[in-house]
């Protein structure tokens, strides 16, 4: 459930892992825009649909439409999954266990280090939190200073990217920009240096290889982009649905797969 929606390779994830198990779920993409979130809220409260995923913009929108929000989920702000019990309609954030994990394969280390999150929307709020409980020193910039500032951590506006802290090691991008069909674009000013030593975190999975990552690549920076949270936000996110253990490997395996298939 999102705003676009056309992008997601969230529905080769999930339905091979239904297949993988033998459930005859199907996973769809339901766009939504702001003025039909009740719409699209009520289909899962009918029955049509078990549950949902929410990505851009609505996972703070939603959260009025829902009748409980898991502690952690309440606790960032931001719900990404929906799982509908009965008559009622509970809201979880997977993108903290899928972050933290994916950040973890890296490597790299971020307590005690200077960390930079691009934008502040419901993604970064995850993001955020993780950072934090790693002991992270965290710095926000955004389009919206004030929402920013709500992060309750040092919020900047994205121009002042020029005057970023030349030790930071981690930036992370959680805004839609460079998001397909518009590969071109990047949060990051072209005439801006990066931190010599920073890693950079593409949220996004779609393009592969975004234009931030080629802006890293080409300063010699590693960069790695969204496809492993994707997949552990979404095995997560399949085990509320189901009450199964997901099957990571299909999972991950689907989502190449679907990469191969647009080449």
């Amino acid at each position: 459930m999102g705003w676009p929606v056309e992008h997601s390779r969230s529905p080769a994830m999930h339905n091979a892992a239904f297949a993988a198990l033998g459930l005859n779920w199907c996973y769809v993409l339901l766009p939504t825009p702001a003025d039909q979130m009740a719409a699209s809220v009520a289909r899962i409260r009918s029955g049509e649909l078990q549950g949902a995923n929410v990505t851009i913009p609505h996972k703070q929108a939603v959260l009025p439409f829902l009748d409980a929000i898991d502690p952690a989920a309440q606790a960032v702000g931001a719900v990404n999954t929906i799982v509908r019990r009965a008559d009622r309609l509970i809201g979880f954030n997977t993108d903290t266990l899928g972050f933290k994990r994916a950040l973890l394969e890296t490597g790299v280390a971020v307590q005690d280090q200077a960390c930079a999150v691009l934008g502040a929307g419901g993604a970064a709020r995850a993001v955020v939190s993780v950072l934090r409980e790693l002991g992270a020193h965290l710095t926000v910039y955004a389009r919206d200073v004030e929402k920013a500032g709500a992060l309750r951590v040092d919020g900047r506006p994205l121009g002042a990217l020029a005057e970023i802290d030349p030790a930071t090691r981690l930036i992370v991008n959680t805004t839609p920009v460079g998001l397909s069909p518009h590969v071109g674009a990047s949060p990051w000013p072209a005439a801006v240096p990066f931190p010599p030593q920073a890693l950079v975190f593409d949220l996004l999975n779609n393009p592969p290889q975004t234009r931030l990552m080629q802006q890293a690549g080409q300063a010699g920076l590693r960069a790695v982009n969204g496809w492993n949270m994707l997949v552990y936000q979404g095995a997560a996110a399949f085990e509320k649905w189901t009450g199964m253990a997901p099957p990571v490997d299909v999972m991950r395996q689907a989502l190449e797969q679907s990469l191969k298939n647009e080449e």
